[in-house]
């Protein structure tokens, strides 16, 4: 007899598979079943999902890939690539093939698109498109991702960086003052979450099943949604934090060290409950920074209902819904963490001064925003 949760997983199963047999396919319902609990599962299912979130078409992808560049400069990357594999603990065999591939995508992404720079740390998001996807596959998504999610890193300067990293403090002060206040009087700053942010957590995960867990979500998701799952951790970690000697060196040793037992169901959750509370339209709006170009224009999907801050809000309407449906059958709702943080916020509301965002105009970030009618009908 099955468990609760195999019989969860099979039904979710049994939905995606659904899904994707239908024509044209529900990329809306994809992205649900990539935030809901457990996201998509494994990697078969991956390897046809993740294409759709990213609006890539399998069909247009050629067969045979191009040789790489051999004119660019590859000694660097090759240590880097081989240094990354070798941290994975694989056979030599194994890592020296996929060291090669990994290489091959880098370059091959790089050279078609020049204006993109390599930064440390790009690697460790490659590298987990090819052990999922294959280089095929991979080398088509990390080109959309990099042309779009990640542009903004890959600029010759880190200026765009550090704008997005910006949002990460006014985030903690809404929902917790007394975490802000204590990380402002240490002076601790947001470098300790840099690795956290350019590699979508891939650098300091050890467990593989969580990487690919987090990209189901922020393929789903908002582009900025990295920034938003980094500010959950640091409020999840709020007794560390405030126990922690108010020193900067002291709190970055402690930030910078994700714990091995998170709970990342809930923190995802929690993470997209922030998003629509506190969108980055929002963040941006209060200082009335509305003519930033975004680099994500071109990569909006065709329907309103298909956008990730969509799901995120349809999402919580049924949270809501169900909640109501419990109160008028005179049931006892338990009151979960996130739904008793999302009254907190709410009452807060959206007035809170921004504080250390007054920088953070992202040049990606207005075009995918949510618009406010949209969040609040």
């Amino acid at each position: 007899m099955l468990t609760d949760a195999e019989a969860r997983r099979k039904r979710k199963m049994a939905e995606i598979s659904q899904v994707l047999s239908t024509t044209p396919v529900d990329v809306a319902a994809l992205r649900r079943m990539a935030i809901s609990e457990g996201g998509l599962l494994n990697d078969e299912i991956r390897r046809q999902v993740w294409p759709r979130l990213l609006n890539v078409s399998v069909e247009n992808i050629p067969e045979q890939l191009g040789e790489r560049n051999c004119s660019q400069s590859v000694s660097k990357l090759l240590s880097v690539c081989s240094r990354c594999l070798t941290d994975a603990g694989m056979p030599d065999e194994q890592r020296e093939g996929l060291q090669e591939e990994l290489t091959d995508i880098i370059l091959r992404v790089l050279v078609k698109n020049p204006q993109l720079h390599y930064y440390q740390g790009y690697h460790d998001i490659v590298v987990t498109f090819l052990l999922v996807l294959g280089e095929r596959l991979a080398t088509a998504l990390v080109e959309k991702l990099s042309t779009h999610h990640l542009r903004d890193f890959m600029d010759p300067t880190m200026d765009n960086t550090k704008h997005i990293l910006n949002y990460l403090m006014p985030i903690i002060e809404r929902v917790n003052p007394e975490v802000y206040d204590f990380m402002q009087q240490a002076e601790v700053g947001t470098i300790f979450a840099l690795s956290w942010l350019i590699t979508w957590f891939g650098h300091v995960l050890s467990d593989f099943r969580h990487v690919v867990r987090l990209y189901d979500f922020f393929l789903a998701c908002h582009p900025l949604m990295p920034i938003y799952f980094a500010a959950v951790i640091v409020l999840h970690r709020e007794e560390e934090v405030l126990d922690c000697e108010c020193d900067m060196a002291m709190m970055h040793h402690l930030l910078s060290r994700i714990p091995e037992d998170l709970p990342y169901e809930t923190l995802i959750s929690r993470a997209g409950d922030l998003f629509v509370q506190f969108p980055p339209s929002e963040l941006a709006r209060e200082r009335n920074q509305l003519t930033a170009v975004s680099t994500f224009k071109d990569f909006e999907l065709a329907s309103t209902q298909q956008r990730p801050d969509t799901v995120l809000r349809q999402r919580r309407k049924e949270q809501q819904q169900q909640r109501a449906l419990e109160a008028q059958r005179g049931t006892v709702a338990v009151v979960q963490p996130t739904a008793r943080r999302f009254m907190r916020l709410a009452v807060m509301g959206l007035t809170v001064a921004l504080g250390a965002a007054a920088l953070a105009v992202v040049n990606s970030a207005l075009e995918w925003a949510p618009k406010l009618d949209l969040l609040f009908p």
